[in-house]
C-alpha cells in the first residue's frame, strides 16, 4: 500500500523522468513534411472536402488580415493539389473540395493548421470517387 507522502513525491519525479528521457521525444509534435508535388492518379486519388468555418464574432476584414499575416493564400492550396471547387457559403464560411494523392493528406492538414486556424475552425471529410461504380450499378439494374 502506497502512502500519501510517497505518491505525492513519486508522481512529480516520474513526470520529470519521462520529460527528460529519450522516449519523451516520441510524444513531441513532428515537423511538417516537406512540400510534395505528387499529383493524384486513379489508383491513389482522394477527394477531400474542407469546411473552413469562419469566426462570426470577428469582422471579415480582421479575418482576412489574419489569413494574410499567417500566409494562408501563399501556402494553400499546395502545388500539385487540384481544387475541384471553392465556395463561400453564407453563415458557414468556405467549402473547398480538393483532389490529391492520399499520401499528401497530412500536408493539407498541416498547411491549414499553420495558416487558417484562428480565422477558421476546420472540418475534413475524405472521400473517394464512386461515380463510375455507382453509374455501372445503375446501368446493371436497368437491364432486364
Amino acid at each position: 500500500m502506497t502512502s500519501y507522502f510517497s505518491r505525492r513525491v513519486f508522481a512529480p519525479m516520474l513526470v520529470l523522468a519521462l520529460a527528460i528521457s529519450p522516449l519523451s521525444s516520441a510524444f513531441a509534435q513532428v515537423a511538417a513534411p516537406a512540400a510534395n508535388t505528387a499529383s493524384a492518379t486513379d489508383d491513389n486519388a482522394l477527394i477531400l472536402t474542407v469546411f473552413l468555418k469562419h469566426d462570426q464574432s470577428r469582422p471579415l476584414g480582421e479575418l482576412n488580415a489574419q489569413l494574410e499575416k499567417q500566409g494562408f493564400y501563399k501556402a494553400f492550396p499546395p502545388a500539385g493539389v487540384e481544387v475541384l471547387s471553392w465556395n463561400v457559403v453564407m453563415g458557414i464560411g468556405q467549402i473547398i473540395v480538393l483532389k490529391l494523392p492520399a499520401t499528401r493528406i497530412r500536408e493539407i492538414n498541416r498547411v491549414l493548421e499553420d495558416t487558417a486556424w484562428g480565422a477558421y475552425r476546420t472540418e475534413f471529410f475524405p472521400t473517394y470517387d464512386y461515380k463510375a461504380v455507382g453509374l455501372a450499378q445503375h446501368e446493371k439494374a436497368l437491364k432486364p
